[in-house]
């Protein structure tokens, strides 16, 4: 590949769901401390599936970093690559209705039109349960050695040196970044997240 060629970097994840969210916490500090030439894209992809695809078109080589749910030790982090990473993307579904990573890979390769170079950087997560909830100590650790994976890819595979930027930028709305998210959180006893126990006794007199 040459130094012309598009690279997109991607988070995807929801940030509604604990470690879920990893990779666009990881894009977002990325896009917070580090600028990079045109060619490099810094994207959130959250969840929002096959709207992704006309990004994944137009770029030569795809980084995607997530939370993967691969049965290791909480915080384990793992490198795949090319034909290894359509089988390991997507932690968890939130619904019936939401279209995986893998489905969107599927459709670039069904439309030939996949990026010629795949690459992920994976977490696996300790919590996906905890509606509303932030990264986990455990997890939240492994931000800044995935954002090291990346600028070696960038520079070792593909001739790109990132710069420091001296002030910070963001891919996240004010509301939604991770310290305006996670220092936000209501405390359980205003937000309950179990169920409201009267209407469960409710349903089960």
């Amino acid at each position: 590949m040459s130094q012309g060629d598009r690279i997109l970097v991607l988070g995807i994840g929801n940030i509604l769901w604990a470690d879920e969210g990893f990779g666009v916490r990881a894009v977002e500090r990325l896009a917070e401390d580090w600028s990079f030439p045109p060619t490099v894209t810094l994207m959130d992809g959250g969840t929002q599936g096959l709207y992704l695809l006309p990004h994944l078109e137009t770029a030569d080589a795809l980084i995607v970093i997530d939370a993967i749910d691969y049965g290791l030790p909480p915080g384990t982090r793992r490198l795949f690559r090319d034909g290894d990473v359509p089988a390991f993307l997507g932690a968890k579904k939130m619904s019936l209705h939401q279209t995986g990573f893998q489905e969107v890979l599927a459709s670039a390769m069904l439309l030939d039109r996949c990026p010629a170079r795949l690459i992920l950087v994976g977490v696996q997560p300790e919590n996906l349960e905890d509606y509303g909830g932030g990264l986990t100590d455990t997890v939240a650790a492994q931000v800044a050695p995935a954002i090291d994976t990346v600028l070696h890819l960038l520079r070792d595979e593909f001739g790109i040196v990132g710069e420091r930027r001296s002030a910070h930028a963001t891919t996240a709305a004010a509301a939604v970044t991770r310290h305006a998210y996670e220092s936000g959180r209501p405390s359980a006893e205003d937000a309950c997240r179990i169920g409201d126990p009267r209407l469960l006794a409710a349903r089960s007199a």
